[in-house]
């Protein structure tokens, strides 16, 4: 492990035996959110998720950004910060599929895609039943063939679906239907316990593979089973379990006690400047 410094910043704990060079980062400084760097995920699947909020998105000047839960009349919502889109997110432009109509709905501009290299969050995990956050990767066109070098691979860095819990990092490839595939650099599939300070989640993408590690420790095997070759968005993001299968939250959400928070100190990306020595 080697430490990268940003002044007024906590370091970065970077994989040993390469160079490396910042090429993208947001600290949250100020109290806005950047909206060059983030935009609101808002729809799933060609479906506008009404538990997906441009609402509860903080900053309090203290160089972080909270993703709060939010409970209005006995329903709940959550906020998903992502760096670009996914083609298949967006209902049809006219609303519904006809004519052979192209593009299905409007063309959006990236803020930020990348490939390769090193990707790493700093956070603070909610602390509160019944929502989960994530920090991963998304393919702009997952799911438009077999090939994930050429779809794209799902690349699910961290996930939290209990409090202080995070489960064994995920890779899916192949679409959502019959034809998924996935893989993991852990075989005991045990989810692993945190405290509820600030810890370092990050991942090596190399053509060849993906390496996970936990506050700059490897996780794992490296997984080479399915690699994207095209370049992939980030996404910080929170949900609210029971939407996707009805309108109500689920029994454990309605135990939350707020407020409560995913809390989000900095998302860095670097990129290798030379080989291993």
């Amino acid at each position: 492990m080697q430490k990268f410094s940003v002044r007024h910043h906590a370091e970065s704990l970077l994989p040993d035996g390469h160079s490396w060079k910042l090429v993208w980062a947001d600290e949250f400084d100020g109290t806005e959110l950047d909206k060059s760097k983030w935009d609101y995920r808002l729809y799933l699947m060609q479906t506008r998720h009404n538990t997906f909020t441009t609402e509860g998105v903080e900053l309090r000047g203290d160089s972080c950004v909270r993703l709060n839960l939010i409970e209005k009349d006995g329903q709940f919502y959550s906020p998903h910060l992502e760096t670009g889109y996914n083609y298949l997110d967006k209902p049809p432009k006219n609303g519904k599929y006809g004519k052979f109509t192209w593009p299905m709905a409007e063309f959006e501009a990236h803020k930020f895609l990348h490939r390769y290299g090193y990707y790493e969050c700093r956070c603070q995990l909610q602390r509160q039943p019944g929502w989960w956050s994530a920090f991963w990767l998304q393919s702009p066109v997952i799911g438009c063939c077999a090939d994930p070098a050429v779809a794209g691979v799902e690349v699910d860095i961290m996930e939290s679906f209990e409090p202080g819990v995070v489960i064994q990092p995920m890779l899916h490839w192949g679409g959502y239907g019959s034809d998924h595939q996935q893989d993991s650099p852990r075989a005991d599939g045990d989810h692993v316990h945190f405290d509820e300070g600030f810890h370092n989640f990050g991942l090596l993408w190399e053509p060849d593979g993906y390496t996970f590690y936990y506050d700059g420790i490897q996780t794992g095997r490296k997984c080479s089973k399915a690699v994207s070759q095209i370049p992939q968005f980030l996404l910080i993001s929170t949900e609210c379990k029971g939407y996707r299968q009805s309108d109500c939250p689920d029994e454990s959400l309605k135990k939350a006690v707020l407020p409560d928070a995913f809390v989000v100190d900095h998302v860095r990306v670097f990129d290798m400047t030379d080989e291993k020595e």
